[in-house]
C-alpha cells in the first residue's frame, strides 16, 4: 500500500498538479485566441507575443513597487501589478487595431489577409519585446514559494516521496478560475457581452440592431489584453519569463483553440487540458512510478518515456493536424477552419 500511495505522490507532482496549471495558463491563452476568431473572425498570430508584452509591462511595474518597498506579503508582487500590465496590453491593442487591424476591415479583407497581417504584428511585437526588457531568463516572483513542501509531507506522511505544490501553482488555478468565471459572467450577463455574442453570431444582423461594431471590437481587444497579460504573468511567475518563449507557446494554445473548437470558449478550457496533459504524460519518464508499482523483478532499466521534453511542442502539433484531418470542428464544435 505504501509504495502505491509513493507512486500516487509522484503522479501528482510531475503529471497532475502541473497540467492542472500549465492547462490553466493554455487555457487562458486560448480564451484571447477563440474570442479574436469568434468576434473578429481572423486568427491572431500575434497572440504569444501579446502575453509577452503584457507580461513585460507587468514586471516593470513589479519592480517599480518593490523599489517602494510594496508588497504581498507571501504573494508575488506582481498580482498587484497585474492591473497595470493589463491596461498597458490593452492601451497597444487597440492602438494596434486603431492603425493596422480597421483599415482591413474597412476593405472587408478575407480572413487569410488579416492572418498575414497579424504575423506582421507579431514579428514587431516580438521585436519591440525584446528591444525593450531583453532576450535574457528573468524570474520575478517573490513571497512565499511553497504552500506544501515535500520535505514538511515526507515528514508528517512517513513516505518516501514528498508532495510539492507551489505557490505559483496554486495562484494559477485560483486566477484561473476567477477570471474565466468573470468573462463567462460578462458574456452572459451584461449587455456588451450580449452584443459581443450577437456579434459574433451574426454580424449583418447585430447592426441592424443597433450594435456598434466599433464598441464591439474595442472591448473584445480589451478582454483578449486582459486575457493573455493574465495568461502571460502566470506562466511566467510559474516558470520564468523569457520573451522568446511567448513566441513558442503561440503552437500549443492555437492547438488548444482548435482541439477544443475555435471560436468555443468552453471548448477553449477543454482544449487547454487536453494539450497540457498530453503534452506531459507523453514526456514523463514513469520509471519511477513502475518502480513503485512493478515487481522489483520487472523494474524498468531505463526511463520508460515515449517522447523525450524536446519534443513537447511536437505532441501539441501531433494532436493539433488529427484534429484538423478528423475532427476540424475540434471536441465542442467550435467553427471549422
Amino acid at each position: 500500500m505504501t509504495d502505491i500511495l509513493n507512486a500516487v505522490i509522484v503522479i501528482l507532482n510531475f503529471i497532475i498538479i502541473p497540467g492542472v496549471a500549465y492547462g490553466s495558463q493554455l487555457a487562458l491563452g486560448a480564451l484571447g485566441v477563440t474570442l479574436v476568431y469568434g468576434i473578429l473572425r481572423f486568427s491572431n498570430f500575434a497572440h504569444g507575443d501579446t502575453m509577452s508584452f503584457g507580461t513585460m509591462v507587468v514586471i516593470f511595474a513589479t519592480w517599480g513597487l518593490q523599489s517602494l518597498g510594496v508588497s504581498l506579503g507571501p504573494l508575488p508582487t506582481a498580482l498587484l501589478a497585474l492591473p497595470i500590465g493589463i491596461a498597458g496590453c490593452a492601451l497597444l491593442l487597440v492602438f494596434t487595431d486603431r492603425s493596422v487591424y480597421r483599415f482591413y476591415r474597412a476593405q472587408k479583407a478575407s480572413p487569410v489577409i488579416l492572418v498575414i497581417v497579424s504575423m506582421g504584428v507579431m514579428f514587431v511585437m516580438n521585436g519591440v519585446t525584446r528591444f525593450i526588457i531583453g532576450v535574457n531568463d528573468i524570474r520575478f516572483a517573490d513571497g512565499e514559494r511553497f504552500i506544501v513542501r515535500a520535505r514538511d509531507f515526507r515528514d508528517w506522511s512517513g513516505l518516501d516521496e514528498g508532495l510539492a505544490f507551489r505557490t505559483s501553482q496554486a495562484i494559477t488555478i485560483v486566477v484561473a478560475i476567477i477570471a474565466v468565471a468573470l468573462l463567462f459572467w460578462f458574456l452572459n450577463r451584461t449587455r456588451t457581452g450580449k452584443s459581443m455574442r450577437a456579434f459574433s453570431d451574426n454580424e449583418d444582423l447585430a447592426l441592424l440592431s443597433g450594435i456598434n461594431p466599433e464598441r464591439v471590437v474595442m472591448v473584445t481587444w480589451m478582454i483578449v489584453a486582459a486575457l493573455a497579460t493574465t495568461a502571460g504573468v502566470l506562466y511566467g511567475l510559474d516558470k520564468s519569463y523569457k520573451a522568446f518563449t511567448y513566441f513558442q507557446l503561440l503552437l500549443p494554445i492555437f492547438a488548444a483553440a482548435i482541439v477544443g473548437g475555435l471560436g468555443s470558449p468552453i471548448g477553449a478550457i477543454v482544449g487547454g487540458f487536453v494539450i497540457a496533459f498530453a503534452e506531459i504524460a507523453l514526456t514523463y519518464p514513469l520509471k519511477k512510478v513502475l518502480g513503485y508499482l512493478l515487481p522489483e523483478s520487472l523494474e524498468p532499466d531505463g526511463l520508460v518515456q515515449l517522447l523525450t521534453t524536446d519534443y513537447k511542442f511536437a505532441v501539441s502539433f501531433g494532436i493539433l493536424i488529427i484534429v484538423l484531418l478528423f475532427k476540424p470542428t475540434g471536441i465542442m464544435k467550435g467553427k471549422a477552419l
